[in-house]
């Protein structure tokens, strides 16, 4: 077996995107916008986790500038890499969120742009709750998906051959709401990232809370 073949298919892809997945996203105003309402939530010096960290732009970069207590995790080395070199204040580990234990009520506020594409819908129903239980009660959780109804699909992103997962609008707001969060803001946009090979993509974007009961 190959070494790429013992790796998470995630870790292979991005490691191979590097910084050019941030620069193909940079532009993305939903992006900005949800975590301009996660920072206007956000008690000071909250401690936030962020699920799929990348580069560390602009989600960790954004946290850890308003003075919040960020821990970052990756499956791709290179990511990791890239994120403690760019935002220093943050803390980051190479890890699967699948497989890292989270102590329940842990953080303040959990953050996953974009993180679990790549799993079966099962693994990011588990995912979802996990970080569900990872927030203190009243916590927050934001979350973005491509709402699109397909399991295990061959394609291209950005040029690198991927497998996607996901699940369409109702379906995942469904799943967000059945690990015991509210949503309290839901955003739709259509957004093209800044690569020769990308194409338009339909992305939604959740504010969430877990309940306090």
């Amino acid at each position: 077996m190959t070494e790429d073949g013992r790796r998470a298919p995630a870790a292979v892809v991005f490691d191979a995107l590097g910084l050019a997945y941030e620069e193909a996203f940079a532009a993305s105003g939903p992006h900005r916008a949800s975590l301009g309402r996660l920072l206007e939530r956000l008690a000071p010096g909250s401690r936030v986790l962020d699920v799929g960290c990348g580069t560390g732009r602009p989600t960790a970069q954004a946290l850890t500038g308003a003075g919040h207590r960020v821990l970052g995790v990756d499956v791709s080395p290179v990511m990791v890499e890239l994120a403690g070199r760019q935002v220093p204040g943050a803390e980051f580990r190479l890890a699967d969120i699948r497989e890292l234990h989270l102590e329940e009520g842990s953080f303040d506020a959990v953050c996953g742009y974009f993180s679990l594409l790549q799993m079966s819908r099962a693994e990011q129903a588990a995912v979802v709750a996990k970080l569900a239980r990872a927030v203190r009660p009243g916590g927050l959780v934001s979350l973005a998906t491509v709402p699109l109804d397909v399991q295990d699909a061959e394609g291209l992103f950005m040029g690198q051959p991927v497998r996607v997962t996901s699940f369409a609008a109702g379906e995942f707001t469904e799943v967000v709401t059945g690990a015991g969060l509210t949503v309290l803001a839901e955003e739709h946009a259509l957004f093209t990232p800044a690569h020769p090979e990308a194409v338009p993509e339909p992305h939604l974007f959740l504010d969430c809370r877990r309940g306090t009961g």
